[in-house]
């Protein structure tokens, strides 16, 4: 049986959901598109963010020759007898062109992308390459320089996935509308949400419950279909919480309160914060089994990197980073040793907010008091002029072995004796306390 995500994808331009940072009515690519100029490009992204679905809404919408092959499945020889029948449609008395979609593009070394050179720079091909993989690294300079766009898919919000399954059960041609299945709209929210971004784990998941459902359904003649104000649990053996659960193989315990993921958000941070691993591993586990998307967590992680811990141990951020980065690379479950590493490691760490409690200073006082201008010595000087206009006078201090005294607060500031940054004795910060204090004793000759 054909996958529901693959009987619903959206078959013209205005039916398809998502990356509205480049596609919606009236951009670049959307008249491109519709005004046939369209050439060619790049899409990256994670998988089921609509990659493929617009590669074929563009073909259909340009009236062209349109070939989709897979990198990992295709070699050179293929790719040529594909170029060579796309010259003859060229050059020929057809006068058409030809679009490839080379899906997985990032799989070809560099003599098979290089292959397509000579087809794109000449206009035979027309090439859209689609990739998970960040086309900067893994596709050649040349391909690039010749396709131009390079449009970056995004995973796909909750909101858009929720949309694509509603419009899943109710059509009747393609979709699940035949069926008639209750659901309750929570359940569905549920299901979108923990798909993690990806519109093809949410619709199959779907497509998997209605299969093994429907029987149930098609004996119960009550026919209650269940609406978005339909009550716990769906109706007659639809759509259910428990039901997304099971297709999932995680808990959904914490979607029964919509603020409960953020309650353990911020129970995770304040664990550690208090320098506490154990609650902080809690709360870490709770959020990761009952299904929180592994960028939200990594989202919140970095934040408290340079929040909590900060300039106690400056390093911390990279460390986090490193681990977060991973966590996306390997996914669930392995993903959940990278988070728990990042999570215990900062909790271990020593704490000071002095960076960001220094920046919200410096901030509030730009909104409460009237600053001057930027010191004329601290000015950019590096244009015809600037010295008539009375700028310079600044000192390098690398001349006098990395500091030497000099104003850099405009002068209001300067004059009121400002200080936003202030240490702690915490950790690394301890050091660089200890070096701010001797420069501040070296100065006025001290």
């Amino acid at each position: 049986m054909i996958p529901l995500s693959t009987r619903m994808r959206p078959l013209c331009l205005d039916d398809f959901v998502g990356q509205r940072h480049f596609m919606y009515n009236g951009s670049l690519l959307y008249n491109a598109i519709k005004n046939h100029s369209f050439e060619s490009a790049v899409f990256h992204g994670p998988s089921g963010t609509g990659k493929t679905t617009l590669a074929r809404i563009i073909a259909r919408e340009m009236d062209a020759d349109f070939t989709e092959i897979n990198a990992s499945e295709t070699g050179i020889k293929e790719l040529r007898a594909l170029v060579d029948d796309a010259k003859l449609k060229f050059f020929g008395l057809e006068k058409k062109q030809t679009y490839v979609y080379i899906d997985e593009f990032h799989r070809w070394n560099k003599l098979q992308q290089d292959s397509l050179l000579k087809a794109l720079e000449d206009g035979v091909l027309r090439f859209i390459g689609s990739t998970t993989e960040n086309p900067y690294f893994s596709i050649n300079n040349a391909v690039l320089s010749r396709v131009g766009q390079v449009y970056e898919f995004y995973p796909l919000t909750t909101e858009d996935i929720e949309e694509l399954l509603l419009r899943a059960l109710g059509d009747s041609e393609r979709g699940l509308g035949a069926l008639n299945i209750p659901y309750d709209r929570q359940a569905i929210h549920i299901l979108a949400d923990m798909s993690s971004g990806d519109a093809r784990i949410a619709l199959d998941r779907l497509g998997f419950i209605a299969e093994n459902i429907a029987g149930k359904i098609s004996e119960n003649t009550s026919g209650n279909i269940a609406t978005e104000d339909s009550s716990e649990g769906g109706a007659n053996g639809g759509v259910t919480k428990e039901l997304v659960s099971e297709a999932m193989q995680r808990q959904t315990t914490f979607y029964d309160r919509g603020d409960d993921r953020y309650n353990l958000l911020s129970a995770l941070q304040k664990s550690v914060r208090g320098s506490d691993p154990d609650a902080a591993v809690h709360y870490l586990a709770r959020l990761i089994e009952g299904g929180a998307d592994v960028v939200m967590i990594g989202r919140r992680l970095l934040v408290m990197a340079s929040e909590d811990v900060g300039m106690a141990y400056p390093q911390a951020i990279g460390v986090v980073t490193s681990c977060v980065q991973a966590a996306q690379m390997t996914g669930l479950p392995e993903a959940r040793i990278n988070l728990a590493q990042a999570v215990v490691f900062m909790a271990a760490c020593p704490k000071s907010n002095s960076a960001v409690s220094a920046y919200d200073a410096a901030a509030r006082d730009l909104r409460t008091k009237n600053i001057d201008d930027v010191p004329s010595h601290l000015k950019d000087t590096h244009y015809k002029g600037a010295e008539d206009r009375g700028y310079g006078g600044y000192i390098y201090p690398h001349d006098y072995g990395g500091w030497v005294e000099q104003q850099y607060l405009p002068d209001s500031l300067y004059n009121e004796g400002v200080r936003y940054y202030e240490p702690t004795d915490h950790g690394r910060e301890g050091a660089f306390k200890k070096y701010l204090e001797a420069l501040e004793q070296m100065k006025g000759g001290e």
